[in-house]
């Protein structure tokens, strides 16, 4: 019986702090809360939803042109496994805005794009130029790349494709003879 009364004794001071620390922390929650909403600055780590869309990023802010390609699709045909592709796509802005271009990304780490970081002036022309390097990367190809600029849409794509045939010796199974 003793033992019961100490064992219900330990569970009701359990509880108490418990239900303390509770009203302590929703203080501190509150309190947390209350400065970032004053401040606008999100908490280091968020909860994170599996199921969001991934984050694209945004257009710069204010006004948006219109940008049109040359080519938005090159064929670079068939290439052998790891030689590097490299093809400049030239665009104009068609707009009456400077176009800027705030962001470019391949579809993998094997496709990248450099651009150009200053505005682009109304009437003017640029390029951006896309490598690939197709080492490891056989078969048909798609690759793709996503550019973010001041336009409406924001996002724009160019494409990369062909067929890169691997190296005939690696494909071959290693065969031994034992004599």
């Amino acid at each position: 019986m003793v033992k019961q009364i100490t064992t219900g004794l330990l569970m009701l001071a359990v509880a108490v702090l418990l239900v303390n620390c509770q009203s302590g922390n929703k203080d501190v929650r509150q309190e947390a809360r209350q400065n970032i909403e004053n401040t606008g600055v999100q908490p280091a780590n968020p909860a994170v939803d599996p199921n969001a869309p991934a984050a694209t990023p945004a257009a710069p802010s204010g006004p948006t042109t219109t940008m049109e390609f040359a080519e938005t699709t090159f064929d670079f045909g068939t290439v052998n496994d790891g030689e590097m592709v490299s093809h400049s796509y030239k665009f104009k802005n068609t707009g009456s805005e400077p176009l800027v271009l705030s962001d470019a990304k391949g579809s993998c780490g094997c496709t990248v794009p450099k651009w150009p970081r200053e505005p682009i002036a109304p009437g003017a022309s640029g390029e951006i130029v896309v490598e690939f390097n197709s080492k490891g990367k056989g078969g048909k190809r798609n690759q793709k790349v996503t550019l973010t600029a001041n336009t409406n849409p924001p996002q724009t794509f160019i494409y990369l494709t062909g067929e890169v045939k691997g190296d005939p010796a690696a494909s071959q199974p290693n065969i031994q003879v034992n004599q």
